[in-house]
């Protein structure tokens, strides 16, 4: 006979910003509203409020896949040889194995989801998210985004 371990199952859940801790990460206000424990490895949700200029580096995902929905402000946008400039109610999809990044566009902050399937980037955010912002330490971004799966490639293009 088998034996399989017993895994805890998933249940529905809900919370708001309220119920969730905010953080900052790389220059954002973040919300961390769905993790790898939360939906057994599914999808990580986060909710970000940047001012502009605040955004990514230009990175690619091996292990997942990352789909923004922009709620206010705008947010460019660039991967491979694409370029958008998202306003409100715009979705972006960037699949893994393709470089992108984005930044806050414009003259005022920008409100937006940011997620990744299947999960395990919330263990990323985690590592760099602050009570308050602060600089990225580059050396230690590096050596975390090998942990889980980036390539760090540079500044976002033009």
């Amino acid at each position: 006979m088998i034996q399989m371990n017993a895994v805890a199952p998933l249940v529905p859940s809900a919370n708001n910003r309220d119920d969730v801790p905010a953080k900052w990460f790389f220059g954002a206000q973040t919300w961390l509203h769905a993790t790898t424990d939360s939906t057994g490895g599914a999808i990580t949700t986060l909710e970000q409020i940047g001012d502009p200029g605040s955004g990514s580096p230009y990175h690619l995902h091996h292990n997942e896949d990352e789909m923004f929905y922009v709620i206010d402000g705008s947010v460019r946008f660039v991967s491979g040889d694409e370029r958008w400039v998202a306003g409100p109610g715009t979705w972006v999809f960037l699949p893994r194995e393709i470089p992108h990044g984005f930044e806050v566009a414009g003259n005022g902050p920008a409100r937006y989801l940011l997620l990744t399937t299947p999960s395990g980037f919330d263990g990323f955010v985690q590592e760099f998210w602050t009570d308050a912002p602060a600089p990225p330490d580059l050396p230690k971004i590096m050596e975390a985004a090998e942990r889980y799966g980036i390539d760090i490639l540079g500044p976002l293009p033009e």
